[in-house]
């Protein structure tokens, strides 16, 4: 089967899609070769310009892996000019995943290395069955690790960050919720209904308010604690632009009223 991207669109609360985008190369471990890491950031450019995307789920396909890592046998043919284009097709992946204006979840099994991590990592959130295997092997095989890989310090601390990087061994589902690296472990026959979790969750809240809350949380991990504070009152102030507020708070109060009453 030739690798691809898939993208279904599901309406989970009426005007509320969410998209799970799936990266099928599930012969090689779904390994993210350029042509599919075209694709990919074609799809997520796409799915930004939806103004009814209310969440997106990425995972891999089949069960052997969530992303293992980028496909050795191009890197091998790699130059120093084509590896500057391969990795930048890397972070673009990323990147699409840091600043897409909704809520991106992992959904992981499997194998989850390299680049694949790195796509983990700029999710917002990470769900992982049970039995899958987390990994930063590039010392392994010659090269640093690099681009997201620098996401990491802020998951699970500079310390266990360094011991991923510079031994390159991989480790369990378990020691990656002890540390940090994925915010659930679930059983495998689990994984949808905790994403589903999360997902009821976002639907239950005003969509711009998430919207607006990821937008800020991007920009406090850039900005100095003083401006990200100051960046927090102006999108506060500037929620009133729309109704959202009035028109939920609304709704909760009735419905406080209505349980005392």
């Amino acid at each position: 089967m030739t690798p691809e991207i898939r993208v279904d669109l599901a309406e989970r609360r009426p005007g509320r899609i969410v998209a799970t985008i799936t990266i099928d190369n599930a012969a090689k471990l779904n390994t993210l070769t350029s042509p599919l890491m075209d694709l990919f950031a074609e799809a997520m450019e796409d799915l930004a310009q939806r103004e009814e995307l209310a969440a997106v789920v990425l995972t891999g396909a089949g069960e052997r892996a969530f992303i293992g890592g980028a496909n050795i046998d191009e890197m091998a043919e790699l130059d120093a000019d084509t590896a500057r284009e391969f990795i930048t097709r890397v972070h673009r992946c990323c990147s699409m995943l840091r600043h897409c204006p909704a809520p991106v979840i992992a959904r992981i099994q499997g194998y989850t290395l390299g680049a694949g991590l790195e796509m983990a990592a700029a999710c917002d959130v990470r769900v992982a069955a049970q039995g899958a295997v987390f990994g930063m092997p590039e010392v392994k095989i010659g090269i640093p690790s690099v681009v997201e890989a620098a996401l990491l310090p802020t998951l699970i601390g500079w310390g266990r960050t360094r011991e991923m990087l510079l031994f390159g061994e991989n480790i369990t589902a378990e020691t990656a919720a002890a540390w940090g690296l994925v915010e659930r472990l679930v059983p495998a026959a689990d994984l949808d209904a905790a994403v589903g979790s999360y997902l009821d969750s976002l639907m239950a809240a005003g969509p711009e308010a998430v919207r607006n809350q990821k937008t800020l949380i991007r920009a406090w991990e850039e900005l100095p604690m003083s401006r990200a504070i100051a960046a927090g009152v102006d999108a506060f102030a500037a929620s009133w632009d729309t109704d959202e507020p009035r028109a939920t708070m609304a709704t909760f109060l009735a419905a406080r009223r209505k349980k005392s009453a």
